[in-house]
């Protein structure tokens, strides 16, 4: 079975994980692809539920001042917010825009969710079909960026934050009830983009049709997409130059031989971690691999998706959404950047 460029035998990511019936309630657990997992988390790690009930869990993000874990809930239009010992409880209602009609809105709450420099949030927001900052104190809202050349996004789905303050984020149709041929959708394109601060939104691809997860290397000279597209599914890289600028695309990692008719996911949300490390999910749960896309394990949420993950506590937790939970394991690596 070929991953990217390498090749491993056994077939071991291609398991099929039952997914007809989530009331099977399929254990978590780690598989270990190579020995250089144990770099990353002991052995005998182990994958614990903080949180459930939800309808669909998205766009983790920590909050150090706060000890707290904000995480979206798209469909729900809430931003709930788990601390330890407290357990999950409402942040934010509505997360996303208020009032939308469900015939033409899939999505009308916040997708992916970050922290900026200033301890504000920025966020994805589906809804609203815009870039807003949120202030958490006062949850003050501000529209940053919601079009590109004086037409209104699909529905901003995830975004990484760069040290300058640039914003990079994807923009596909998922939010729509009808996707590319809904009546809403102005943009003839689902696209790849940069903000700055004080500018306007600058298209980096728009030749994609499911552009998803977003991630930057910690040099901030790669930007990591993940595209959700079945028939392209997998991580791709645009180098960066000094001033943000994208280079050619190239396939990092093709997830379409992971793909399977039981098998849940697909590569959607992602992160990197301070080593270069990349955490990315993908059909069958959250694959873990180098720089180089060596896969090095894979964390299944049983029969259920793991659709996005950030790095919490003291940067050697990760938290991981999947479906209707979310998830935590403890690292051996710090993930934060410095």
């Amino acid at each position: 079975m070929i991953f990217g460029r390498r090749t491993f035998m056994g077939g071991a990511l291609a398991v099929p994980l039952a997914t007809k019936a989530w009331a099977a309630d399929l254990p978590a657990a780690i598989r270990r692809l190579s020995p250089g997992l144990d770099r990353v988390m002991a052995p005998n790690a182990a994958i614990e539920t903080i949180a459930s009930g939800i309808q669909w869990a998205e766009g983790p993000v920590w909050l150090p001042d706060q000890k707290a874990l904000l995480f979206s809930d798209p469909p729900a239009n809430l931003i709930r917010r788990w601390q330890a010992g407290r357990g999950a409880a409402p942040f934010l209602s509505p997360s996303g825009a208020p009032g939308t009609d469900p015939k033409l809105i899939r999505e009308p709450g916040s997708n992916g969710l970050a922290l900026g420099a200033d301890g504000a949030l920025r966020i994805a927001d589906s809804g609203t079909r815009a870039i807003t900052r949120l202030d958490l104190a006062s949850k003050r809202r501000t529209v940053l960026v919601d079009r590109y050349r004086g037409k209104r996004f699909n529905s901003p789905n995830d975004l990484a934050i760069a040290r300058s303050g640039m914003i990079y984020f994807t923009d596909p149709p998922y939010g729509l009830v009808d996707g590319d041929a809904s009546p809403l959708k102005e943009l003839d394109h689902n696209g790849v983009y940069r903000w700055a601060p004080g500018g306007e939104a600058m298209l980096l691809d728009g030749t994609l049709s499911r552009p998803n997860g977003v991630a930057l290397a910690p040099d901030e000279r790669t930007l990591y997409l993940a595209v959700s597209d079945k028939d392209v599914a997998g991580i791709y890289a645009y180098p960066l130059d000094t001033a943000g600028d994208v280079g050619d695309r190239r396939l990092l990692f093709d997830a379409r031989p992971m793909l399977g008719k039981d098998v849940p996911g697909i590569t959607d949300g992602m992160k990197v971690a301070a080593d270069g490390t990349l955490f990315c999910s993908a059909p069958g749960g959250l694959l873990i691999m180098t720089p180089e896309a060596e896969p090095l394990g894979l964390i299944s949420a049983g029969d259920r998706p793991i659709a996005n993950c950030c790095f919490g506590e003291d940067g050697r937790t990760l938290f991981m959404t999947a479906s209707d939970r979310v998830l935590r394991v403890t690292l051996r690596i710090n993930g934060w950047r410095a």
